[in-house]
């Protein structure tokens, strides 16, 4: 084994140590779940996370009152650099990859009253974030509060979605528009090789 694979494999072992004793710190674990340090976690009682998941290292997953709720689901896989933040319900379904750096928040900070810094404001905007099974966010995706990423979707590299996103479609831009529906055999809008776009494709 030469220098690079031991470091890996110590890692790897740092990693599945670490993951094994927070689990009971969290409202659910699924067996053979990772989470690579660090991590950042607030309110780790209000975050379920399912089966066979990965959370690459420097993500921070927060969760804030009574009534959030901030669910992984089953196989899902986020690169690194993520931010999920929930205040209501932020969800992940099962299978779906996260690009390094998205962020996915159900809140906004408020910033109608202009003799008051924005971050003492309160927050406004409120709505739950569903990213539906299989999909995929690519790297420095934005999704806003109350958005629903269908089944199946993609949405291409530094895209800010504030609408929904239907399934088995493409979504790109700031803000992000369909670009063409996945079971189609060309784009019905946007030639991808010709507007460069790119999806940040997970490097595991």
């Amino acid at each position: 084994m030469n220098a690079i694979d031991l470091y890996q494999h110590g890692r790897n072992v740092r990693n599945l140590l670490f993951s094994r004793a927070v689990a009971g710190s969290f409202m659910a674990f699924g067996a053979k779940s990772i989470i690579e340090m660090p991590v950042l976690v607030h309110g780790a009682r209000r975050v379920s996370i399912g089966r066979e998941v990965l959370i690459g290292s420097d993500s921070w997953l927060y969760t804030s009152g009574s009534q959030a709720l901030l669910e992984i689901g089953d196989g899902t896989r986020m690169s690194g650099h993520c931010v999920l933040s929930a205040v209501r319900h932020v969800r992940v379904g099962r299978s779906v990859l996260l690009g390094r750096n998205v962020y996915i928040a159900d809140h906004n900070h408020g910033a109608a009253a202009s003799d008051t810094p924005i971050l003492a404001q309160e927050l406004d905007a409120i709505g739950p974030v569903i990213v539906e099974d299989n999909a995929w966010l690519g790297q420095n995706c934005v999704i806003l509060p109350g958005v629903t990423i269908g089944r199946g979707s993609v949405v291409g590299a530094n895209s800010v979605v504030r609408d929904d996103v239907p399934p088995r479609t493409v979504a790109v831009g700031a803000p992000a528009r369909i670009a063409r529906h996945l079971d189609e055999t060309r784009p019905r809008n946007v030639d991808e090789r010709a507007a460069g776009i790119s999806w940040g494709h997970d490097a595991r």
